[in-house]
């Protein structure tokens, strides 16, 4: 789908999306439970749709039971009656691929795994050399990564610089085996609010961790999941684009946030007051890779230059998004300059509009919607329904709040 927005500013009251990062966690604790949860709060983005897609293969039982609240029955203690490997469609969520491989090994034995997009392209390589180690197959072949043997309890080391959702993988399929196991980081850990997030859902679902914050470990000792109740929390990934929007002179009042959250997101709040400003700014990106398109669009047209630095993840997303969002800025009229590891975007007082790729990717189409407030002419975007994978309201929103979009 391609649209076509004449710009104008946009007014009233938005609430952001359920979180994506917290109901991923919430929905497989709630999976590996001996009992019924209770999740409350849950968008149905098409991430989450491949995380229940993929909790069908553990022999869980889920259903609505009422405006976007789930009811979990888990699966510890039932057996598989199935021959082969289980299959799991990620579809282009990389949370559930990353989630869900020691989880397969772990209750399973193994799985074959299949992505769409640029899914599959994304490293495992964390994984991989944890697998040699303990002489578990892995094969990617034609499109589907294939995994099979015994995860062992034991010592866990891997890199803290590359992602994350690793460590919540194996945070959560490590209590499920019959020894104590540790999981270490060689390197300074990047995004570590989103680990802090998954220890606190495992404490929810009686999972103790233990973080040992002096060599950088985290320890693990066997446990039963328990069932729980929940709430998710507005989702401040998503919440950027309407921080964007407000920092771009938009009269958008943000409702619903937590600012106690664990999200590492919510540091959005701290870089729009840091950009609403005048002057050069350097902002690092290493724990927020996620928020460089809004802000991006924030740098776009304000008086200064702006350094994002540390974002060399970002050419690993759903697509190349320093490229991506260096060609949106550029195609609206903006003033950028590409590196390997960084972007750096000269302020401008306003920007022309024109056509851009939305390349299959929902946040470089979400930020050129935010982008063309503050555009001259009409802005195109190609590709708008990406925006079904993380924020399926976003345009019902948009318009919502005065925002013009046709099809076209």
């Amino acid at each position: 789908m391609d649209i076509c927005i004449h710009p104008r500013r946009l007014f009233g009251a938005v609430s952001p999306p359920a979180s994506k990062s917290l109901a991923h966690r919430l929905i497989i604790a709630a999976t590996l439970a001996a009992g019924t949860s209770k999740i409350r709060n849950v968008s149905l983005s098409q991430d989450i749709e491949a995380t229940l897609r993929c909790m069908d293969n553990f022999r869980c039982k889920w259903k609505w039971t009422g405006e976007n609240a789930l009811e979990i029955t888990g699966c510890i203690n039932q057996e598989c009656d199935r021959t082969g490997l289980p299959q799991f469609d990620c579809g282009e969520s990389g949370s559930t691929l990353r989630f869900l491989i020691p989880l397969a090994l772990a209750l399973g034995g193994g799985g074959e795994f299949r992505g769409h997009g640029r899914l599959m392209e994304r490293p495992q390589e964390p994984y991989f050399q944890i697998f040699d180690k303990q002489g578990i197959f892995h094969e990617q072949k034609d499109g589907i990564l294939t995994v099979q043997g015994d995860l062992r309890p034991g010592e866990y080391r891997l890199p803290g610089n590359v992602s994350s959702q690793f460590f919540t993988g194996l945070l959560m399929a490590l209590p499920l085996l019959d020894g104590p196991s540790m999981i270490t980081s060689t390197t300074e850990l990047e995004s570590a609010a989103y680990i802090t997030m998954t220890m606190g859902v495992l404490e929810r679902a009686g999972v103790p961790v233990r973080y040992a914050k002096e060599i950088n470990s985290f320890g693990v000792a066997p446990s039963v999941y328990q069932p729980f109740e929940a709430a998710v929390e507005a989702d401040w990934s998503q919440a950027a684009f309407w921080y964007s929007a407000l920092t771009l002179g938009n009269s958008v009042q943000i409702r619903g946030l937590d600012i106690r959250s664990y999200q590492g997101d919510k540091i959005i709040a701290d870089h729009a007051r840091t950009l609403s400003v005048p002057g050069d700014v350097t902002i690092d990106l290493s724990n927020c890779p996620d928020l460089l398109p809004p802000l991006a669009v924030m740098a776009a047209v304000r008086r200064g230059d702006t350094y994002f630095t540390n974002a060399a993840r970002l050419r690993l997303k759903e697509s190349d998004r320093l490229t991506t969002v260096h060609a949106m800025l550029t195609a609206l009229g903006g003033l950028a300059e590409e590196g390997p590891d960084r972007l750096t975007v000269h302020g401008v007082s306003a920007l022309t509009g024109g056509t851009v790729d939305g390349a299959n990717d929902h946040r470089i189409v979400m930020a050129a919607a935010i982008a063309a407030t503050r555009c001259v002419n009409p802005v195109t975007i190609l590709g708008a329904e990406a925006v079904k994978k993380s924020y399926p309201d976003f345009w019902r929103d948009y318009e919502k709040l005065g925002g013009e979009v046709l099809v076209v």
